[in-house]
């Protein structure tokens, strides 16, 4: 049996790429019957440090987190930037866009997954943490998100 790539079995978050996030931030929290949640725009550039595909991107999104017990439930709608997320809205319309797992060691996971053909396609810095999206998308059929808080 080989060692788990990512040092993790639990999945922390599924997230949705939304046109609306109001409305549809609204239709779940009728549907589970709790508060809307707040609505939070991601930093700009200067405090990410995005890249899409090895590039800065000015990539910005809404986003909001519905906490469902050991899950988290995050709706996404991307701005007009190059961006996975803009990139699934535009090719596969609204949906599921990655299920994500925390980890240590960010960049010993990314160099472990890309030697196993699952590229890097996203990254970037949030307030407490930093964030990868793995294009697992062909052996797992869904992206990955790689979350890390704390330091470097």
């Amino acid at each position: 049996m080989s060692k788990n790539m990512l040092g993790s079995n639990v999945i922390t978050q599924v997230a949705i790429i939304v046109e609306d996030i109001e409305s549809v931030s609204g239709n779940y929290a009728d549907f589970f019957g709790l508060e809307k949640p707040n609505i939070i725009t991601t930093d700009p550039y200067e405090k990410t440090q995005a890249q899409y595909r090895g590039k800065p991107t000015e990539a910005r999104a809404k986003l909001a987190f519905f906490d469902m017990g050991s899950l988290q439930l995050e709706l996404i709608e991307p701005d007009e930037h190059p961006s996975t997320w803009r990139k699934h809205l535009e090719e596969h319309g609204e949906g599921v866009h990655h299920i994500a797992f925390v980890v240590k060691g960010m960049n010993e996971v990314i160099s472990r997954l890309e030697t196993k053909n699952m590229p890097l396609i996203q990254k970037g810095e949030y307030e407490g943490g930093r964030y990868a999206y793995m294009d697992t998308q062909d052996p797992l059929k869904v992206m990955i998100e790689l979350l890390e808080n704390g330091e470097d």
